[in-house]
């Protein structure tokens, strides 16, 4: 069978799905192919499973606390996992059948089936061809413009065999049937963080070994300090600065509900010749994820792929005119929502509409575990390496009136200003539904807002969100006179 199209889309996720319908709203014929199910490792193995399951945890936490709010009368919470994960599914389920009939209403085809770039013959009259292998055999979809967003899986580590029962991805992990009684986690990012706060707030003994010298390497250091503090004072362990030993894995097998344990070496480079024995119910294998740009046809191309990552400009174009890639199959900032916006942006360019072109800066990056974490834009130490000159206000969010309210400790507001504009560059949150707050600051930096504008928005009281306000009046207004700064705009 053949078709033809003005644009193929390889892969269903968020960028996928999100690039293929703002192409068919441009008024393109397009074809979404899927070899599994469309919404991606987000909606079935990643963001929507494993924050529901996060959901579950932060209620059994917040019973656990509840005679603290005046609540009397509760046991310690018993957590029936089946019911977890029932709901779970449900949710999955409930938001798959959704998308499917929001694509079904779209001006789009979705072929199922694997789909592989194929060379063009000199007489093909199209500059893209995809092959598309499906049971019944072999469907060529021609195409003006192709758009990968084949997006990553789960990187392990070499001679840890991932067996799916002592040994996990977060994608075996999100279909564990019961509660493992003690879990090391391998990878101190925001994946290992998440499923930290997850487990231990369901009652797991966790251990959480990372190898460098502090969790979250890529977040601002006094936010990962104080999520360190805070998961340490409900009893996660941590081994920073170390590595497991695959060579000495040993399972040794039972008739508990999870079928035994798993040991393993853990060692320390602070002191080479020292090791840790541990002993838990399973490993969660948290090490990143890796761009899926094998077994694609991209040797027929002259697509440059460099540190495994499909290479792409600013309009989410490779080096061949006509084709495109988006989300985690370029590297980078592996999210849904920026494969969302990647998807958008390569929709549009492909079609003549002029738009923004992507930056990293604009990305929110979240982190939902208990507190949450929430970034925008520039560290004051990237503003350094950039050389920018900024200005940082700090604020406590540990005596905020919300934060009281709902009994959450800690929290801190870190706002990052170019000195010579009052533009707030970056911001970075950790407390109490900060991940809801961040979208503010994504609006900010999209009007390039100065710290005296977001200093004059009215916000809502009781509410997180004041503490924008706090942290921008907390600016030296009078330096500001003084160097003869007035906003840009007409804004009050």
């Amino acid at each position: 069978m053949e078709s033809t199209y003005d644009v193929v889309v390889i892969g269903g996720g968020p960028g996928g799905y999100g690039a293929a319908l703002r192409a068919s709203q441009r008024g393109k014929r397009v074809a979404l192919v899927e070899q599994s199910h469309v919404g991606g490792t987000c909606l079935h193995e990643g963001c929507i499973p494993s924050k529901t399951l996060l959901r579950s945890a932060e209620v059994c936490a917040t019973v656990r606390e509840a005679a603290s709010f005046g609540v009397q009368g509760i046991t310690t919470p018993k957590v029936d996992f089946s019911v977890v994960q029932q709901r779970k599914q449900r949710i999955v389920q409930t938001l798959y059948e959704e998308l499917r009939i929001a694509l079904k209403r779209k001006n789009l085809d979705i072929i199922p089936g694997r789909g592989r770039l194929i060379r063009p013959t000199i007489f093909s009259p199209h500059r893209g061809t995809v092959g598309v292998e499906q049971d019944g055999g072999m469907t060529t979809l021609y195409a003006e413009h192709i758009i990968l967003a084949t997006g990553a899986f789960a990187r392990t580590i070499s001679g840890l065999v991932v067996d799916g029962r002592y040994v996990l991805t977060s994608r075996e992990a999100l279909h564990l049937t019961a509660l493992p009684q003690s879990m090391l986690i391998v990878g101190g990012g925001v994946i290992g963080v998440e499923w930290a706060s997850m487990m231990v707030d369901f009652g797991v003994s966790v251990t959480l070994i990372e190898a460098a010298d502090r969790i979250l390497p890529a977040e601002d250091e006094t936010l990962a300090q104080q999520m360190q503090q805070s998961l340490a004072s409900r009893g996660v362990q941590f081994l920073l600065g170390a590595q497991v030993d695959p060579t000495s894995l040993h399972i040794c097998e039972g008739d508990s509900p999870r079928g035994g344990y798993v040991e393993i070496d853990v060692c320390l480079a602070a002191v080479p010749a020292r090791t840790q024995r541990i002993a838990v119910q399973c490993i969660l294998v948290a090490v990143g994820r890796v761009p899926q740009v094998t077994d694609m046809g991209l040797e027929h191309t002259d697509v440059v792929v460099h540190h495994g990552a499909v290479q792409v400009n600013e309009w989410m174009q490779t080096n061949e005119a006509h084709m495109y890639a988006i989300g985690d199959v370029i590297g980078g900032v592996q999210l849904a929502h920026a494969a969302m916006h990647q998807g958008e942006i390569a929709a549009d360019h492909l079609c003549g509409v002029p738009t923004r072109p992507f930056s990293v800066w604009d990305v929110p990056r979240c982190l939902y575990g208990r507190p949450e974490i929430a970034s925008i834009g520039y560290t004051s130490q990237q503003a350094q390496q950039h050389n920018i000159a900024v200005d940082v206000v700090q604020r406590s969010l540990s005596s905020h009136n919300k934060s009281l309210v709902h009994g959450a400790s800690g929290g801190m507001i870190k706002m990052v200003i170019a000195r010579d504009t009052r533009t707030v560059i970056g911001v970075h949150l950790i407390g109490l539904h900060v991940t809801e707050m961040i979208a503010t600051v994504s609006l900010a930096r999209l009007v390039e807002a100065t710290a005296w504008e977001m200093g004059v928005v009215v916000y809502p009281h009781p509410s997180m969100a004041e503490s924008f306000a706090r942290a921008s009046r907390a600016y030296d207004w009078d330096i500001q006179k003084s160097m003869g700064f007035t906003p840009r705009r007409n804004t009050v």
